[in-house]
């Protein structure tokens, strides 16, 4: 949409080596450079007869063979534009381009990429192994709060989590404790921050006579003996997914998971990492099943947690098929060759950017963004008719279960008569998909049970290995390029019982995991900041095949006495 920049606004965002302009008929093009492959001409279908309503309908990408640039250098990439913000008000409504331009901008270059881990965690009395109580949570967030400092995330009366810098502590609906941590540069990073939170979590929890213990199931207490979170939220979602699902309850309250947040630099490159983090996730989930115990006994799976998601929400779980259809993307090579924009069937530009700014002479206070469409749309798409929960108005949650975004997009809400979304209506939206890996600015790896700290520090590593390397990348690619559409769902399927034993092809998924791991393992090495010892935990897994449920097992039938009480020092933090 076309967006009114108010004084000292910027009209666009660029993360450039190089900026270069090109003017047509009063139309200014500005972008950045780097360097590019032979062209590609594609026709884009822009429309022409008034520059003050453009919009893009295709990514374009810059090359300087055009004699048009006025520049030095050869390849051209421009940052997408940030989401609204309040120097900048619409003009219009939200439309599709909005929505697709709001993932758009989670592009960055390399040097920028991050790394951020979340994890969650059972609370627990030390002396009756009962969850803690929502009261019990409060006096922990008020002394962490006032002992190490951190604003309070108040819902109501009711302290629901902390802010602490780039960082922040959160409720899940049955009290799970989770870390969303900052975004940040090296796995040792990651750690030490890891540990940080756990030493102050503990520091005040033994004070009060709470543990907390990481594993990815609650291994003893039935649904009704979980607390539930005054979070208006959370009723909503718990009214209605017993609606649409078997296990959604269990899901909320029952289980708590590790995962870590990612980066992409462009469209290309973020259909890349989503295929390869898909293909590999019930990998994950089996070196990382932590999760064998059910109301105090064996529940016959070794990821329990992963199994509850295949029956939540069939709208809203699952491996997303259409991420490896041609529809989604082509081929690496094919999105890296530039393409030609076209004016009245007239090749003007060769482009290979991730946006552009158009700026007309004549309206020189409106800016117009092209932004990446064909994939980042595809998910847009999807995510429109993925049906919503509730939106939050006036410091309350509407219920709107049922609805989908497409219907809010139209002012169609029967419980918002007429009035259509925001920005943050959008992104909240996106937080309520639950796909095995989930696209908002970042991509998330959902896969794996929460355990040890150790393994809250191996799973980021796994996966920074294997994608924020470029080589790594690839033969991951190669690896799953001939993986059917039915192979990949029998693994999402049959991983949460058999783990790493898990038949495929001509032998066991262990093999294909010992694969994976060398791959992370030399992307680390590649990366150079010495993050390989972080594989460690995950190493002796797929070396041994036995994952760190079975080895639960094998306690509880022998040293345990078939008691699962032992559980809580075990895999006490």
């Amino acid at each position: 949409m076309a967006m009114i920049s108010q004084p000292g606004s910027s009209h666009w965002m660029i993360s450039n080596e190089m900026h270069c302009k090109f003017r047509h008929n009063g139309v200014k093009i500005s972008a950045s450079t780097m360097e590019a492959p032979k062209t590609k001409e594609i026709f884009s279908g822009l429309r022409p007869s008034s520059w003050n309503y453009l919009k893009a309908a295709q990514s374009f990408r810059l090359h300087a063979s055009s004699g048009a640039v006025l520049c030095r250098g050869r390849r051209f990439i421009v940052a997408a534009s940030p989401p609204t913000d309040g120097a900048v008000v619409a003009a219009e409504p939200l439309t599709k381009e909005d929505l697709v331009g709001f993932l758009a901008s989670g592009c960055k270059p390399k040097e920028k990429w991050r790394i951020g881990t979340e994890h969650e965690k059972f609370g627990f009395e030390t002396e009756t192994l009962r969850p803690m109580t929502y009261e019990q949570i409060a006096q922990i967030l008020n002394a962490i709060s006032e002992r190490f400092g951190g604003d309070k995330i108040m819902e109501g009366d009711h302290v629901i989590g902390l802010k602490q810098g780039g960082q922040s502590i959160t409720l899940e609906p049955g009290g799970q404790f989770e870390l969303s941590g900052a975004p940040l540069e090296t796995l040792h990073q990651t750690c030490a921050e890891v540990n940080t939170h756990l030493d102050q979590v503990k520091s005040v929890a033994e004070e009060l006579g709470i543990g907390f213990v990481g594993i990815g199931f609650q291994p003893k207490w039935e649904h009704n003996d979980i607390p539930v979170m005054p979070k208006g939220r959370y009723e909503i979602i718990r009214d209605y997914v017993p609606k649409v699902g078997s296990l959604g309850l269990d899901t909320m309250f029952r289980t708590c998971t590790v995962q870590v947040n990612l980066d992409f630099s462009s469209e290309a490159d973020m259909i890349r990492k989503f295929r390869a983090g898909l293909a590999l996730q019930p990998i994950a989930t089996a070196i990382f099943a932590n999760s064998p115990f059910t109301e105090g006994k064996p529940n016959g799976y070794l990821s329990m947690r992963s199994e509850t998601w295949t029956d939540i929400d069939s709208d809203r779980a699952g491996m997303l098929p259409f991420v490896f259809d041609d529809s989604f993307g082509s081929t690496y090579e094919e999105q890296n060759k530039p393409w030609t924009l076209v004016y009245l069937n007239i090749p003007l530009i060769h482009f290979n950017c991730q946006s552009i700014t158009l700026t007309t002479s004549r309206h020189d206070k409106e800016s117009f963004k092209l932004t990446p469409t064909a994939r980042f749309e595809r998910y847009v798409d999807y995510a429109l008719d993925v049906p919503m929960y509730c939106v939050y108005r006036n410091k309350q949650y509407i219920n709107c279960t049922g609805m989908s975004f497409r219907d809010f997009m139209a002012g169609k809400l029967p419980s918002l008569p007429g009035e259509r979304p925001t920005i943050k209506d959008w992104e909240d939206h996106l937080t309520s998909i639950y796909t095995e890996v989930r696209l908002k600015k970042i991509l998330e790896m959902r896969g794996a049970d929460v355990g040890p700290w150790r393994r809250l520090c191996a799973l980021p590593a796994f996966w920074v290995g294997l994608l924020y390397d470029e080589v790594s990348l690839q033969n991951v690619l190669d690896m799953i390029a001939d993986w059917t559409p039915e192979e990949r769902e029998m693994l999402r399927n049959k991983v949460p019982k058999s783990g790493l034993k898990t038949p495929f092809r001509d032998g066991l998924l262990k093999h294909v995991a010992q694969d994976v791991v060398k791959l992370a393992q030399d992307g680390l090495e590649r990366r150079g900041f010495e993050e390989t010892s972080f594989l460690n935990e995950v190493k002796e897994v797929v070396e041994t095949g036995i994952t760190p449920a079975e080895k639960l097992l094998e306690l509880y039938h022998g040293k345990w006495g078939q008691s699962v009480d032992p559980v809580f020092e075990e895999l006490r933090y």
